[in-house]
């Protein structure tokens, strides 16, 4: 379902450029419950952009349901992302907006009929345990609510794949698990959840069906894979700088 084989990513100016990604490989199976951790600058958020292809790899392949999604007509990339749904930290939500104004928008954007999108947008909030009615705007909503209207709005279009990156960053413990539930409870309906974080809650509690982790952009440990030493971290990138790379955009 998703595969990375030998990506990587720099960043910088010519002559200068840092690895965000080096060499990365993996294959995380349809309907997997997938972790990937590590500390902050590791490479998690390049990794989730680069699978919404927001950004292109230097080299290596990507690909999603067996798609190489970074040789697709740039036309094609929007129904990519129909099928790739996506969390952030930070929530990006329309802070005037309600819940249903907030899921609504995301599904116009599909193209959907008003009809259709109140359907959608309505059933989307339930399934999440938020009413659909509440005419509150999202600036005045608690943390574990936003995230609930972030994850019905990314829901409410049916894609296969849920991308979450750090999805307990903001909220505290009772809240995380709450999410955390509510993300496990996605996974049971078939969705393909990968996870980014480094949140020890999530880390050393969640049941994930394939774990990964990154270090200076390198992929040091797989759950089928053997964990690599020191040495080979360095690999061919060289000694790879700590990012503090931003959230998806």
């Amino acid at each position: 379902m998703l595969e990375f084989a030998g990506v990587t990513m720099r960043y910088g100016d010519k002559g200068e450029r840092d690895a965000a990604l080096c060499e990365v490989s993996f294959a995380i199976d349809e309907g997997a419950f997938a972790l990937l951790t590590g500390p902050s600058g590791a490479g998690k958020s390049t990794l989730l952009k680069l699978l919404l292809a927001s950004e292109r790899p230097e080299c290596g392949t990507i690909r999603v349901a067996g798609r190489d999604i970074h040789r697709l007509r740039r036309s094609s990339i929007p129904y990519l992302r129909r099928n790739v749904g996506a969390v952030f930290q930070d929530f990006k939500l329309l802070q005037d907006a309600s819940p249903r104004e907030n899921v609504a928008l995301a599904l116009q954007v599909l193209g959907l009929g008003p009809t259709e999108v109140d359907a959608r947008a309505r059933k989307s909030l339930c399934d999440v345990e938020l009413d659909p009615d509440t005419r509150r705007p999202a600036r005045c909503l608690s943390g574990g609510e936003q995230q609930r209207v972030a994850i019905a709005r990314a829901l409410a279009g049916d894609p296969a794949i849920l991308l979450a990156d750090e999805p307990t960053g903001n909220l505290d413990p009772r809240l995380s698990r709450e999410i955390l539930e509510l993300l496990q409870a996605v996974r049971a309906r078939g969705t393909t959840v990968l996870i980014a974080t480094h949140d020890p809650l999530v880390i050393d509690h969640v049941d994930a069906s394939h774990r990964l982790e990154l270090a200076r952009g390198r992929l040091v440990a797989d759950s089928a894979a053997v964990t690599m030493t020191g040495a080979e971290v360095e690999g061919s990138c060289g000694a790879l700088p700590s990012l503090e790379l931003g959230a998806l955009a």
